[in-house]
């Protein structure tokens, strides 16, 4: 039996789930969730995950989990021994530290943003919805300033939490990737060649081109 994926094939952090996967070299089985069903909202869903979101995980022993960094992060602890490194050593504390400030920056400085473009620009109109273009506005323009302070940090280090890559530098991928769907194309712009030259990188990483199309 190999860890189960309960998600859907094209969703951000089912990507984003299945991106460490493969990183950490994990076999998986995808069990599909139909959102347009609304298989996501069925009891026997949300008596494992209460939110109605995907992903969640189930491994062999019957363990579950959702929200998809946790799921990374137990991932690369559990599995460090093998595929690549993600995380610094639990037991160095400094490294670790730096590690959470940076999925801190993502969480608070990036996705907010990212997502709600992506949100109003490439999710809203699949339903059939109205895009409010004035909402993307301040999106865009809060999220240029948030890579203005990306592009000091990117200028004195390789990545987020230092020369390592970690977590925090995956995390950005799934929406990163949507940004340029849905037209704004602020992680390509060469006013911040730190930011341009950290998202070349990680976006061209095998893991993320393996689920890119689907997990």
């Amino acid at each position: 039996m190999v860890l189960k994926l309960h998600g859907f094939t094209l969703s951000t952090c089912t990507r984003r789930v299945a991106m460490v996967l493969k990183e950490k070299n994990v076999p998986y089985e995808l069990v599909p969730v139909d959102l347009s069903k609304g298989e996501h909202k069925a009891a026997a869903y949300t008596a494992v995950q209460p939110f109605g979101q995907v992903p969640y995980i189930v491994e062999d022993d019957g363990f579950t989990l959702y929200e998809s960094r946790a799921i990374a992060r137990y991932v690369a602890v559990k599995y460090a021994a093998q595929g690549e490194k993600v995380l610094p050593p639990l037991t160095d504390v400094h490294a670790f530290a730096k590690f959470e400030q940076a999925a801190s920056i993502e969480l608070t400085n990036f996705d907010p943003f990212a997502s709600g473009i992506a949100a109003e620009r490439v999710f809203k109109p699949r339903r059939g919805g109205v895009t409010d273009e004035k909402l993307v506005a301040g999106y865009v323009a809060s999220l240029k300033l948030k890579l203005d302070a990306y592009d000091v940090i990117l200028s004195k280090s390789k990545y987020l939490a230092g020369d390592e890559l970690t977590l925090a530098d995956l995390f950005h991928i799934p929406y990163g990737a949507t940004l340029k769907l849905a037209g704004v194309d602020v992680l390509e712009d060469p006013s911040r060649p730190n930011v341009v030259r950290w998202w070349k990188e990680i976006s061209s990483r095998p893991s993320w081109l393996a689920v890119k199309d689907g997990a």
